[in-house]
C-alpha cells in the first residue's frame, strides 16, 4: 500500500479531450467512493484543444457512468504540475516521455505510467479512442476505470 494519500494527482495524454479526462472522472469517482479526500485534474502534453470541453464522445461515455465531464476544459501540462502534484500519470509511452522531458529539475512529483498501477497491466498504454467509434471510449473507459479502482485501494 502507498501511504499517505497524495493530495494532489495528475493525468495527462496528449490533447486532454479523450483520455484523460476520462481517467481524472473515474479516479475522482472510485476516491469519492472510498472516502478519500484528494484532488484530480487532467492535462495534455500538447496545445491543440486547450480551453476545449471534452470529446462529445467521452462526455456521452461517462455520462453512462453518471459522470458529467462537461465542465471539464484542456489544458497543457506546465511546469509548476510538476510541484503542485503529487503524482503524474502518462497514459502512454509516448507522453511518458514527453512529461519526463518536460520534468523540472527537483521536482516533487512522482511520475509514471497509468497501467502500471494495475497488475497485470504494467508497461501499457491506456486505449486511444480519438480516431475510432464510440466503442473505443468504452474500452478506454474500462482501462482508467481499472486503473483507478486500482490506485484507490493502494491508499
Amino acid at each position: 500500500m502507498l501511504k499517505p494519500t497524495p493530495s494532489a494527482i495528475l493525468f495527462v495524454c496528449l490533447g486532454n479531450i479523450c483520455r484523460s479526462p476520462l481517467a481524472e472522472a473515474a479516479f475522482r469517482h472510485e476516491a469519492s467512493l472510498a472516502g478519500l479526500d484528494v484532488t484530480a485534474d487532467s492535462a495534455g502534453t500538447g496545445d491543440w484543444h486547450v480551453g476545449r470541453p471534452p470529446d462529445p464522445r467521452a462526455q456521452a461515455t461517462a455520462l453512462r457512468h453518471g459522470i458529467d465531464i462537461s465542465t471539464y476544459r484542456a489544458r497543457q501540462i506546465a511546469p509548476a504540475d510538476f510541484q503542485r502534484f503529487d503524482m503524474i500519470f502518462a497514459l502512454d509511452g509516448d507522453n511518458l516521455a514527453n512529461i519526463r522531458r518536460l520534468a523540472p529539475a527537483g521536482h516533487r512529483a512522482h511520475v509514471g505510467l497509468l497501467l502500471d498501477m494495475v497488475s497485470g497491466r504494467e508497461g501499457q498504454a491506456v486505449a486511444d479512442p480519438y480516431f475510432g467509434d464510440e466503442a473505443g471510449f468504452d474500452v478506454t473507459w474500462r482501462d482508467v476505470q481499472a486503473a483507478a479502482r486500482a490506485l484507490v485501494s493502494r491508499f
